[in-house]
């Protein structure tokens, strides 16, 4: 019998992602704009309008695009003639052009900024509404409709997801495009069907299109791609496994194929105008030719030079270019303020720490039970196996009931059941781990955001396996009453959580740490300061007009020109000196990077400021000092 939830589903999902779609859209608006975004946005814009991909090479181009069409339609200056930023004029770097780039759209060219800044965040919007649609779809398929709000709720209230979600990165995009992947990619593995195999191709095409992370994707394809033929119920027996394999090797090869065909078509449209002379620069300036120790390097720039001589094949030479770059920022680090340090080095502590005091605390013990019940469920199922063979086994036979081989192989049909009818389950649980392991093991400590492309399986068979759990014991009417009232209350003290920390969602810290005003004392960057309060600062001032001529440092993607006028501010930073009496706005992101600095001697630090407490802090990431005992 169908619960009143069951029957109005629908109301539920409207509610959820309707409330996800106004706060995204108020963030948008009140949201300056963050560090990364200035790259992204006038990258996105100058693919649309240019057909060339000089700036932003680090990502592929699918995300930009998406934020870049609709400002084609907002009658934008944006006169590349002669600008360093296109000429690849700025300290001989190919790079740096993008930041000057999107400078120059958004501040610099007479053109409305937050008009831009909110049509550019606006398709990411909407790709994170069609995530919260999938998880729920994908999540009903597996678990039926309850599981399926449930595990959409976990989404649509998660303080970080809110907090990203309207930002023009790539991070929301490559978590939606791995689900939408993954989600076809096993439609495929079920049933190898003609029209599967093309829709598995095409997201395959475009999730490489989102991030280069996509990568991390492949293992695990070619993992499922293998266990399940061998797993599978054959039709007919007289098949052989191995036909069967082969078919299914065969069609993942034609799936792949399609997918390079995706890549090559949206890059070839990105880059239609690259020159071949341009193009051989980049490659140039990415992987030296003169760099003759690097052996690598010097065969990667022989092929991507190879693929430049040919107007069809360049295309491919911008993408390889794209993961040569990626590479070599993960293996460079980043530098972050993290547990009173601050290190390039990474530590296999960032990741889980993170992670922990950043989701709510309902989201980690809903996670945790559902790690507990999987666990348990799994060591009873070995068990039980384990003692059905024994007792099958009459007291003659005692040499066999101290012999293993008999469990293995039951153990063996045992694992070959479970993945026959949970591969999805499977998949899903094998690229977290895999994912987490190469997150928590690599270099590049750039927040919580990170770990986004896992989020959507997590929350997804956090679900399935607490209502499989719930459907278990149906036999006692009392306890999936009692489940359900549970979860219910969780859920709601979620949502009353998630809607009390607006709008400081980007910034978001559970209540083990006090919440999202005192998160930065561990963590900062992305996790805390990604520059997102400057309006809000701009607001203050207007409301406090007794600060005058106030002292700005500011970490972010905002222009302080733009923003407070040159004349009403002066531009500061962590070793000017003297140090003067008056009032000061310092983002969190450089203040404890600064504090906590051992390169750095006292006199280029903050260090002065440690022991002093600011007379307000605008948003959670911007603190104003006033300085009356200056020395």
């Amino acid at each position: 019998m169908k619960t009143i939830i069951e029957k109005h589903y629908k109301i539920f999902i409207t509610l959820m992602l309707g409330f996800m779609f106004v706060v995204s859209v108020l963030n948008a608006r009140n949201d300056s704009a963050i560090f990364d975004e200035t790259a992204h946005i006038g990258a996105g814009y100058s693919y649309v309008t240019e057909g060339e991909m000089r700036l932003n090479p680090e990502h592929p181009p699918l995300i930009k695009d998406l934020a870049g069409i609709p400002l084609r339609f907002l009658g934008l200056n944006f006169d590349v003639k002669d600008k360093s930023f296109w000429t690849g004029n700025i300290d001989g770097k190919w790079d740096a052009g993008q930041w000057e780039a999107g400078k120059y759209l958004l501040y610099g060219a007479g053109n409305d900024a937050d008009r831009i800044i909110f049509w550019a965040r606006f398709p990411i919007i909407l790709i994170s509404l069609l995530l919260g649609y999938f998880i729920f779809r994908w999540t009903r398929e597996l678990a039926g409709v309850l599981a399926g709000l449930f595990a959409l709720a976990l989404y649509a209230f998660d303080p970080n997801i809110l907090g990203h979600n309207h930002f023009v990165t790539t991070d929301i995009g490559i978590a939606a495009f791995i689900t939408f992947f993954f989600y076809y990619f096993l439609q495929f593995i079920k049933r190898p069907s003609w029209k599967n195999v093309l829709q598995a191709g095409i997201f395959m095409g475009l999730v490489q299109l989102a991030k280069f992370s996509s990568l991390m994707t492949f293992p695990i394809f070619a993992m499922i791609l293998v266990i399940y033929p061998l797993v599978k119920l054959k039709a007919n027996e007289n098949i052989s496994r191995f036909r069967i394999l082969g078919e299914y090797m065969g069609k993942g090869i034609l799936i792949f194929s399609i997918s390079m065909i995706i890549v090559w078509g949206v890059y070839a449209i990105n880059t239609h105008n690259t020159s071949k002379e341009t193009m051989a620069e980049i490659i140039d300036f990415n992987f030296p030719e003169r760099d003759n120790d690097n052996v690598k390097n010097l065969y990667t720039n022989k092929s991507l030079h190879f693929l430049n001589e040919n107007s069809i094949t360049r295309p491919l030479s911008t993408y390889g270019v794209g993961i040569g770059y990626v590479f070599r920022r993960v293996s460079g680090g980043n530098g972050a303020y993290f547990l009173g340090q601050v290190s390039s080095i990474a530590t296999p502590k960032y990741f889980p720490v993170v992670f922990l005091i950043k989701e709510p605390l309902v989201s980690l013990f809903l996670m945790l039970s559902a790690l507990i019940i999987s666990l348990l469920c799994f060591f009873k199922n070995i068990f039980r196996k384990k003692n059905v063979i024994l007792s099958e086994m009459s007291p003659r036979h005692e040499v066999e009931r101290s012999n293993p081989i008999r469990f293995l192989d039951s153990l063996r049909s045992l694992t070959m059941t479970y993945l026959r009818h949970n591969i999805a389950s499977t998949a899903m649980f094998s690229f977290v781990v895999l994912y987490s392991y190469l997150s928590i093991t690599g270099n590049l400590n750039i927040g919580l955001r990170h770990l986004f492309p896992i989020f959507p399986f997590i929350f997804i068979l956090t679900a399935k396996i607490i209502f499989d759990f719930i459907k278990r014991h149906r036999r006692d009417e009392a306890m999936p009453r009692l489940y359900s009232i549970v979860l219910l209350i969780l859920v709601l003290i979620l949502i009353v959580q998630t809607i009390s920390a607006y709008p400081s969602y980007m910034s978001y810290f559970n209540e083990s740490v006090g919440g999202p005003k005192n998160g930065y004392k561990l963590v900062t960057d992305s996790n805390a300061d990604w520059g997102q309060d400057l309006k809000r600062l701009k607001l203050f001032l207007e409301e406090h007009p007794e600060i005058k001529n106030i002292r700005v440092d500011y970490f972010g993607g905002g222009d302080l020109d733009y923003y407070l006028g040159e004349n009403n501010y002066i531009k500061w930073w962590d070793s000017k000196r003297p140090v003067e009496n008056g009032w000061y706005a310092i983002s969190t992101n450089f203040l404890e990077g600064s504090i906590y600095s051992k390169e750095k001697p006292d006199e280029q630090t903050y260090r002065w400021l440690a022991g002093k407490k600011p007379v307000y802090q605008v948003g959670t990431s911007i603190f104003i000092y006033h300085i009356t005992d200056a020395k």
